[in-house]
């Protein structure tokens, strides 16, 4: 299973690029928010992206999905999770960044949901009811160019309000956690990093 690829930019097309790694070019699909990252990159460029790999029985021909940061990629997972919405009309429908999608779904904001590419009023609804209450640690990423930091104790307190009030965990738990990712990693200094290494620190459990 491929997760991560970094390499020179080879060729690059209205959905996609090849990424030459090891003398093996990979074709990846990359959302209309990734490549607006890619924009400057240049043939010949090193790039680097986290992967959705798909590979199924039904679709015996991988299928490799490019995201900037690995936060966003565990957005798509979870967003391909909801009915009818397959991995590349997930791709395709990413137009926004996974930050205002998150938030729209967290605001019942049925009528940005629309707006998505290849998504109509009953996907969208299908969208709200499958993750609506989900998106929190989401709806926290930092947008690229947001410089400002908030103080260490304000954006400690969005991820305990998050863990308790959006994923159902209890206060006392949400504070272990949080303390045990914060010795584990002092510098972290957002809450999207802290939500990264709450839970990195769950999942090697």
């Amino acid at each position: 299973m491929i997760a991560y690829l970094e390499g020179k930019l080879l060729k690059k097309e209205p959905d996609r690029i090849v990424l030459l790694t090891q003398q093996i070019g990979y074709e990846i699909f990359v959302p209309a928010v990734v490549r607006k990252n890619l924009e400057s990159s240049q043939i010949g460029d090193d790039i680097a992206l986290y992967i959705y790999h798909h590979q199924t029985e039904r679709q015996p021909k991988p299928i490799l999905i490019g995201f900037n940061r690995e936060i966003e990629r565990d957005f798509f997972r979870d967003f391909i999770t909801v009915e009818d919405i397959g991995p590349l009309k997930a791709a395709k429908a990413l137009t926004v960044s996974v930050r205002q999608l998150a938030r729209a779904i967290e605001e019942h904001d049925l009528g940005a949901l629309k707006k998505l590419k290849g998504i109509g009023p009953r996907t969208a609804k299908k969208i709200l009811a499958t993750l609506e209450g989900k998106m929190g640690k989401f709806a926290l990423i930092r947008e690229p160019g947001q410089t400002e930091l908030k103080p260490i104790e304000d954006f400690v307190k969005q991820v305990q309000e998050v863990l308790v009030n959006q994923l159902g965990h209890r206060q006392s738990e949400a504070k272990k956690m949080i303390s045990a990712a914060l010795k584990r990693k002092a510098e972290i200094s957002s809450a999207e990093a802290l939500f990264e290494e709450v839970y990195r620190g769950e999942t090697a459990k």
